[in-house]
Protein backbone atom coordinates (compact mmCIF):
# COMPACT_ATOMS: atom_id res chain seq x y z
CA UNK A 1 0.00 0.00 0.00
CA UNK A 2 1.68 2.91 -0.85
CA UNK A 3 1.78 6.59 0.64
CA UNK A 4 -0.79 8.79 -0.33
CA UNK A 5 1.38 10.84 -2.33
CA UNK A 6 1.91 8.07 -4.64
CA UNK A 7 5.67 6.68 -4.86
CA UNK A 8 9.35 7.91 -5.01
CA UNK A 9 11.65 5.20 -6.04
CA UNK A 10 15.37 6.41 -5.55
CA UNK A 11 17.71 4.60 -8.01
CA UNK A 12 21.59 4.92 -7.00
CA UNK A 13 20.67 5.68 -3.51
CA UNK A 14 23.54 5.64 -1.33
CA UNK A 15 23.69 6.44 2.23
CA UNK A 16 24.33 10.29 1.66
CA UNK A 17 22.63 12.08 -0.63
CA UNK A 18 20.06 9.19 -1.46
CA UNK A 19 19.85 8.65 2.47
CA UNK A 20 18.80 12.74 2.51
CA UNK A 21 16.59 12.22 0.20
CA UNK A 22 14.56 9.36 1.27
CA UNK A 23 13.97 11.04 4.57
CA UNK A 24 13.25 14.25 2.89
CA UNK A 25 10.46 12.38 0.41
CA UNK A 26 9.17 10.21 3.25
CA UNK A 27 8.49 13.49 5.46
CA UNK A 28 6.23 14.48 2.54
CA UNK A 29 4.02 11.65 2.55
CA UNK A 30 5.77 9.52 -0.36
CA UNK A 31 6.32 5.57 -0.05
CA UNK A 32 9.74 5.26 -0.72
CA UNK A 33 12.16 3.02 -2.33
CA UNK A 34 15.53 2.50 -2.20
CA UNK A 35 17.55 1.06 -4.71
CA UNK A 36 21.16 -0.09 -4.83
CA UNK A 37 23.34 -2.91 -5.46
CA UNK A 38 22.92 -4.00 -1.89
CA UNK A 39 20.07 -3.14 -0.09
CA UNK A 40 21.02 -4.34 3.04
CA UNK A 41 23.25 -1.35 3.43
CA UNK A 42 20.32 0.61 3.84
CA UNK A 43 18.56 -1.40 6.35
CA UNK A 44 19.17 0.96 9.39
CA UNK A 45 17.33 4.17 7.52
CA UNK A 46 14.83 1.48 6.79
CA UNK A 47 14.61 0.89 10.12
CA UNK A 48 14.39 4.65 11.18
CA UNK A 49 11.94 5.75 9.02
CA UNK A 50 9.61 2.91 9.38
CA UNK A 51 9.85 3.36 13.13
CA UNK A 52 8.61 7.26 12.17
CA UNK A 53 5.52 5.71 10.83
CA UNK A 54 6.89 6.02 6.96
CA UNK A 55 6.18 3.59 4.59
CA UNK A 56 9.59 2.86 3.21
CA UNK A 57 11.20 -0.09 1.27
CA UNK A 58 15.23 -1.31 0.18
CA UNK A 59 15.57 -3.12 -3.43
CA UNK A 60 18.25 -4.39 -4.69
CA UNK A 61 19.34 -3.05 -8.28
CA UNK A 62 22.21 -3.48 -10.60
CA UNK A 63 20.83 -0.30 -12.34
CA UNK A 64 23.45 -1.10 -15.36
CA UNK A 65 21.65 -3.86 -16.33
CA UNK A 66 18.25 -3.39 -18.71
CA UNK A 67 16.36 -6.17 -17.65
CA UNK A 68 17.30 -5.50 -13.90
CA UNK A 69 15.84 -1.75 -14.31
CA UNK A 70 12.80 -2.70 -15.97
CA UNK A 71 11.77 -5.61 -13.56
CA UNK A 72 12.75 -2.93 -10.58
CA UNK A 73 9.74 -0.76 -11.82
CA UNK A 74 7.27 -3.45 -12.99
CA UNK A 75 7.29 -4.44 -9.68
CA UNK A 76 7.22 -1.54 -7.80
CA UNK A 77 4.59 -0.05 -9.77
CA UNK A 78 3.02 -3.77 -9.12
CA UNK A 79 3.63 -4.43 -5.38
CA UNK A 80 3.82 -1.08 -3.91
CA UNK A 81 2.18 1.63 -5.74
CA UNK A 82 2.10 4.35 -9.23
CA UNK A 83 5.97 6.04 -9.51
CA UNK A 84 5.63 10.24 -9.00
CA UNK A 85 8.78 10.66 -8.42
CA UNK A 86 12.15 8.97 -10.10
CA UNK A 87 15.54 10.27 -8.56
CA UNK A 88 19.41 8.71 -10.70
CA UNK A 89 21.72 9.62 -8.12
CA UNK A 90 24.46 6.86 -9.36
CA UNK A 91 28.42 7.94 -10.43
CA UNK A 92 31.66 7.24 -9.69
CA UNK A 93 33.84 10.34 -8.96
CA UNK A 94 37.02 8.88 -10.90
CA UNK A 95 40.08 10.93 -11.02
CA UNK A 96 42.74 8.94 -12.69
CA UNK A 97 45.70 10.78 -15.00
CA UNK A 98 44.51 10.54 -18.88
CA UNK A 99 47.42 8.09 -19.27
CA UNK A 100 46.67 5.83 -16.58
CA UNK A 101 43.00 5.84 -17.73
CA UNK A 102 41.87 2.34 -18.45
CA UNK A 103 39.92 1.52 -21.36
CA UNK A 104 37.86 -0.27 -18.53
CA UNK A 105 37.91 2.51 -16.29
CA UNK A 106 36.40 4.73 -18.73
CA UNK A 107 33.29 2.66 -19.69
CA UNK A 108 33.10 1.70 -16.35
CA UNK A 109 32.20 5.06 -15.52
CA UNK A 110 29.94 5.99 -18.18
CA UNK A 111 28.43 2.77 -17.66
CA UNK A 112 27.64 3.70 -14.37
CA UNK A 113 26.77 7.49 -14.38
CA UNK A 114 25.15 7.55 -17.93
CA UNK A 115 24.19 4.91 -19.28
CA UNK A 116 22.53 3.29 -16.13
CA UNK A 117 20.80 6.86 -16.29
CA UNK A 118 19.27 6.45 -19.43
CA UNK A 119 17.79 3.18 -18.59
CA UNK A 120 16.49 4.34 -15.27
CA UNK A 121 15.10 7.44 -17.17
CA UNK A 122 13.55 6.18 -19.82
CA UNK A 123 12.13 3.31 -17.79
CA UNK A 124 10.31 6.12 -15.08
CA UNK A 125 9.05 7.94 -18.31
CA UNK A 126 7.62 4.60 -19.23
CA UNK A 127 5.41 4.37 -16.19
CA UNK A 128 4.94 8.29 -16.33
CA UNK A 129 3.80 9.01 -19.72
CA UNK A 130 0.38 7.32 -19.55
CA UNK A 131 -0.68 9.05 -16.72
CA UNK A 132 0.17 11.70 -17.80
CA UNK A 133 1.82 13.28 -14.71
CA UNK A 134 5.44 12.51 -12.74
CA UNK A 135 8.99 14.19 -11.59
CA UNK A 136 12.29 12.43 -13.28
CA UNK A 137 15.46 13.86 -11.04
CA UNK A 138 19.08 13.22 -11.61
CA UNK A 139 22.59 14.42 -9.55
CA UNK A 140 24.89 16.06 -11.64
CA UNK A 141 28.12 17.06 -10.55
CA UNK A 142 30.72 20.54 -11.39
CA UNK A 143 32.24 17.56 -13.95
CA UNK A 144 28.64 17.60 -16.09
CA UNK A 145 30.24 21.23 -16.62
CA UNK A 146 33.39 21.27 -17.30
CA UNK A 147 36.47 18.47 -17.45
CA UNK A 148 38.84 18.81 -15.23
CA UNK A 149 42.18 17.58 -15.07
CA UNK A 150 42.14 13.86 -14.37
CA UNK A 151 38.59 13.39 -14.86
CA UNK A 152 38.55 12.75 -18.43
CA UNK A 153 35.92 9.24 -17.52
CA UNK A 154 33.99 10.90 -15.16
CA UNK A 155 33.36 14.22 -16.94
CA UNK A 156 32.45 12.31 -20.21
CA UNK A 157 29.67 10.48 -18.27
CA UNK A 158 28.46 13.07 -16.60
CA UNK A 159 28.40 15.53 -19.47
CA UNK A 160 26.31 12.60 -21.49
CA UNK A 161 23.93 12.45 -18.37
CA UNK A 162 23.23 16.18 -18.47
CA UNK A 163 22.65 15.56 -22.23
CA UNK A 164 20.17 12.54 -21.57
CA UNK A 165 18.33 14.92 -19.12
CA UNK A 166 17.74 18.10 -21.42
CA UNK A 167 16.62 15.36 -23.84
CA UNK A 168 14.33 14.09 -21.75
CA UNK A 169 13.17 17.48 -20.56
CA UNK A 170 12.35 18.79 -24.12
CA UNK A 171 10.72 15.61 -24.99
CA UNK A 172 8.80 15.51 -21.30
CA UNK A 173 7.84 18.59 -20.57
CA UNK A 174 5.18 18.86 -22.47
CA UNK A 175 3.53 15.11 -21.79
CA UNK A 176 3.60 17.14 -17.92
CA UNK A 177 6.61 15.01 -16.82
CA UNK A 178 8.94 17.39 -15.02
CA UNK A 179 12.51 16.72 -15.65
CA UNK A 180 15.13 18.31 -13.32
CA UNK A 181 18.97 18.16 -13.50
CA UNK A 182 20.72 18.82 -9.77
CA UNK A 183 24.36 20.40 -10.52
CA UNK A 184 26.24 19.79 -6.95
CA UNK A 185 29.41 21.79 -7.98
CA UNK A 186 30.65 21.74 -4.31
CA UNK A 187 31.81 18.90 -2.34
CA UNK A 188 29.46 16.92 -0.22
CA UNK A 189 28.99 16.69 3.95
CA UNK A 190 29.17 12.82 3.77
CA UNK A 191 31.45 10.25 5.75
CA UNK A 192 33.39 9.78 2.39
CA UNK A 193 34.16 13.72 1.81
CA UNK A 194 35.34 14.29 5.29
CA UNK A 195 37.60 10.84 5.44
CA UNK A 196 39.45 12.28 1.98
CA UNK A 197 40.00 15.26 3.42
CA UNK A 198 41.43 13.44 6.13
CA UNK A 199 43.49 12.07 3.94
CA UNK A 200 44.79 14.10 1.40
CA UNK A 201 44.97 17.56 3.74
CA UNK A 202 45.29 15.74 7.82
CA UNK A 203 42.06 17.95 8.59
CA UNK A 204 39.66 16.43 11.38
CA UNK A 205 35.80 16.57 10.61
CA UNK A 206 35.90 19.18 13.95
CA UNK A 207 38.21 21.37 11.61
CA UNK A 208 36.44 21.55 8.34
CA UNK A 209 34.92 25.05 8.30
CA UNK A 210 31.44 25.70 8.49
CA UNK A 211 29.27 25.81 5.58
CA UNK A 212 32.17 25.07 3.09
CA UNK A 213 30.41 21.80 2.38
CA UNK A 214 27.15 21.13 1.26
CA UNK A 215 24.85 19.01 3.44
CA UNK A 216 22.88 16.05 2.10
CA UNK A 217 19.72 17.81 3.66
CA UNK A 218 20.10 21.13 1.06
CA UNK A 219 20.74 18.58 -1.34
CA UNK A 220 17.68 16.89 -0.69
CA UNK A 221 15.59 20.55 0.06
CA UNK A 222 16.64 21.65 -3.29
CA UNK A 223 14.71 18.31 -5.17
CA UNK A 224 11.45 18.63 -2.72
CA UNK A 225 11.44 22.37 -3.97
CA UNK A 226 11.85 21.41 -7.67
CA UNK A 227 9.72 19.26 -7.21
CA UNK A 228 6.51 21.44 -5.76
CA UNK A 229 7.03 23.80 -8.61
CA UNK A 230 4.11 24.93 -10.48
CA UNK A 231 3.79 23.51 -14.09
CA UNK A 232 4.14 27.67 -15.09
CA UNK A 233 7.48 27.75 -13.68
CA UNK A 234 9.29 24.91 -14.03
CA UNK A 235 13.14 24.20 -13.20
CA UNK A 236 15.26 22.25 -15.51
CA UNK A 237 19.00 22.81 -14.58
CA UNK A 238 19.68 24.31 -10.70
CA UNK A 239 23.06 24.52 -9.10
CA UNK A 240 24.16 24.52 -5.54
CA UNK A 241 27.52 25.78 -3.84
CA UNK A 242 28.41 26.85 -0.73
CA UNK A 243 28.93 30.86 -0.49
CA UNK A 244 32.81 30.27 -0.32
CA UNK A 245 33.26 28.41 -3.50
CA UNK A 246 35.13 29.40 -6.10
CA UNK A 247 33.67 29.28 -9.15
Amino acid sequence: MSGNRGVAILVGAGDAIGAAVARRFAKGGYAVCICRRDAAKSQTLVDELRAEGHEIHAISVDARQEKEVQDLFTRVEKEIGPIEVCLFNAGSNVNKPLIETTEKLFFKAWELACYAGFLVGREAARMMVPRGHGTILFTGATASLRGGKGFAAFAAAKFGLRAVAQAMARELGPKNIHVVHLIIDAAVDSDAIRARLKAASGIEAKDIAPNTLTRTASIAEAYWFAHQQSKDGWTHELDLRPAVEKW
